[in-house]
């Protein structure tokens, strides 16, 4: 009896209780949300739900996992990651024009997901190892570190995962040390570029322009954020349907179950990367304020605990989790309300999808990792 109750305990111990709090809601409002999405019947409903389920059990098994071994396991995870990205770029299955996915024979798998846990637990690693000694030259590594990953995942292309695996690495960098008067001239570029891109859209956007860094499909993308009725049946069918969707909503929503563009589908991908304007459009502005509150909740606590971490290891790793969700939440919501071009960036705990629920998942068990540890050496 005394060993079951010890092991009750280490199993409710692994779990940092705020922050289980905030994934029970986001489990509950996400099922309800998808209930609505896929019309009460589609088998979506069940398998996101056993998703649910599988994204849970690894949380907590990572969760138990102390993070002296999650770094140990830093340098051949991603090394692991890596030639599984070599391996997409040679063997890769294509589907609609992009090469993803990798074939193993037993099970099909989309190696680009991993580096989304396995690039900051490398450039954590990395630091932890130079803590107190951090060089320029330990940047350009990182950079590298950064790089490499990166560019195999833009090739496939799959940008929206590219630009979440470039923003977690960053951040484990920026957190590293990184001045951010490095940063000022490639903000300045930035600026420079939106603003030209705006002011010169007529000529920029002409089919004979190329654009030579970017993939066609990604230039009409950007070009079609800027003006939605240049092609309000091709290209511009996404975002003008989901603004649609999200005005329609108003400031209390249609009622759940209720919404027209969702059930009369007029919303593309509303299980995946749109599922924002289904919420929106059935519990309207005030609804849309809840979940963006429930979404700083979770910020604020990885937060909490990127502070709270007593290894260095443990602040850069958890930051930059913490950081990734962000970047998530910024750039889904971006794109369904016309403010960003659409990249393909599910929406956490509310997007269908097994590979990605179980990246958030792994990602809230390293957060509980981080917290429950309180050893200073790694």
């Amino acid at each position: 009896m005394k060993r079951i109750a010890l092991i009750l305990l280490r199993i409710f111990t692994a779990f940092d209780w705020p922050l289980l709090l905030i994934l029970v809601m986001f489990a509950g409002l996400g099922l309800t949300v998808m209930h609505s999405a896929v019309g009460s019947t589609d088998w979506r409903f069940a398998d996101q739900s056993r998703n649910f389920l599988i994204a849970f059990v690894a949380m907590w098994a990572v969760a138990l996992t102390p993070p002296p071994l999650l770094m140990r396991l830093a340098l051949p995870f991603y090394i692991l990651g890596v030639a599984l990205l070599i391996g997409v770029d040679l063997f890769g299955e294509t589907s609609k024009g992009a090469t993803r996915w990798l074939n193993l024979g037993f099970t099909r798998i989309q190696p680009s997901e991993m580096l989304k846990i396995a690039l900051p637990m490398m450039l954590a690693w990395y630091f932890q190892r130079h803590e107190g000694q951090v060089r320029i030259r330990d940047f350009l590594v990182a950079a590298a570190l950064l790089v490499v990953p990166f560019g195999l995942i833009v090739r496939q292309p799959d940008l929206g995962t590219a630009l979440l695996v470039f923003g977690a690495g960053f951040c484990v960098i920026y957190f590293a040390g990184l001045s951010f008067k490095l940063l000022v001239p490639v903000m300045l570029a930035g600026v420079i570029g939106i603003g030209t891109l705006v002011s010169y859209e007529d000529q920029l956007c002409q089919p004979e322009v190329d654009w030579v860094v970017l993939h066609d499909y990604q230039k009409h993308r950007i070009c079609t954020l800027l003006n939605p009725s240049s092609d309000p049946l091709g290209k511009g069918f996404h975002t003008i349907q989901s603004m649609i969707a999200v005005g329609s909503g108003g400031l209390y929503g249609k009622g759940y179950m209720k919404g027209t563009q969702t059930h009369l589908d007029f919303i593309p991908e509303r299980t995946t990367d749109f599922i924002y304007a289904v919420y929106a459009e059935e519990f309207g502005l005030y609804g849309g304020v809840m979940i963006l509150v429930l979404y700083g909740l979770l910020i604020a606590r990885g937060l909490t605990i990127a502070t709270r971490a007593t290894t260095q290891f443990g602040r850069l790793l958890a930051g930059a989790l913490t950081m990734m969700f962000f970047i998530y939440v910024f750039v889904n919501i971006g794109m369904v309300t016309g403010i960003l071009p659409v990249v393909g960036v599910p929406l956490p705990f509310m997007s269908y999808g097994g590979t990605a629920l179980l990246t958030v998942g792994i990602a809230c068990g390293m957060l509980m990792s981080i917290n429950r540890y309180r050893g200073t050496k790694m």
